[in-house]
């Protein structure tokens, strides 16, 4: 069951649902593609049709952002939990681990993906790591990645870049990777790294970590918060008065 959240449809499930989907997805084979949407991520479905095409196709869409999950209950679809991307990256780590299942990163710069993956072998030391490789490469390069993937022969590829370009990448090329199951992590891999610290849990739990983000880098994220990401509330109040006005018919 999917909730249908300004024209985005997002899985109603809880972590537990999520992890035993992603085990279903390996076990089955074949490709499926993972996204999390937040706030921002709405706001440019909204102005991409292309990229609220992909986020449909996608086989799991989860909503990583409190906002979302209130406005799903406003709008009557409600989800059952924030599913956070970060969170649920960790857990699958911990899940590969005990299954055998083969992990490739992708993303982030040299350094970044480097560190990742040292603190998860020596956190995680019966880990299967497929490979790695940071995440900036020129269009010609770019079947050489996806070939490099592809014969890596990875469960579970996480794509740690920013949107919407792995959302467009995966929709490009998953097919071709034959990757069982694909998840963008967007900035997980600088916070397990320690490069970005999280917020603290009753600011998550509160729907405040979008403003510890800001604090951290506030010339960075003024633009993204205080003004992309306020067309949200506009484009819930509009949705919200097109649905009571069709239900008056």
């Amino acid at each position: 069951m999917r909730s249908n959240v300004l024209g985005c449809h997002i899985d109603i499930m809880d972590m537990s649902e999520v992890l035993d989907r992603v085990e279903a997805f390996i076990i089955e084979g074949g490709s499926h593609q993972h996204v999390v949407v937040n706030v921002d991520k709405l706001v440019k479905a909204h102005r991409d049709p292309n990229l609220k095409n992909i986020i449909n196709q996608c086989d799991l869409v989860n909503a990583d952002g409190m906002p979302v999950v209130w406005a799903s209950r406003l709008l009557g679809d409600g989800l059952k939990e924030r599913i956070a991307g970060i969170d649920l990256f960790i857990k699958l780590v911990e899940r590969a681990e005990g299954k055998g299942w083969r992990v490739y990163f992708l993303g982030a710069k040299d350094a970044v993906v480097s560190k990742i993956v040292s603190l998860l072998k020596e956190k995680h030391p019966s880990l299967n790591i497929a490979g790695y490789r940071n995440g900036y490469w020129t269009k010609e390069e770019e079947s050489n990645v996806v070939k490099t993937i592809k014969s890596a022969k990875p469960d579970i590829l996480f794509v740690a870049m920013s949107s919407p370009q792995k959302e467009e990448f995966l929709g490009a090329y998953l097919k071709d990777m034959q990757v069982p199951f694909a998840m963008g992590v967007g900035g997980s891999f600088d916070v397990v790294a320690g490069i970005v610290k999280r917020a603290p849990v009753w600011m998550q739990r509160t729907g405040l970590e979008w403003f510890y983000r800001f604090l951290q880098e506030p010339r960075r994220m003024f633009k993204r918060y205080f003004i992309d990401d306020t067309y949200f509330i506009v484009l819930l109040v509009k949705e919200l008065i097109g649905r009571w006005a069709a239900h008056l018919k």
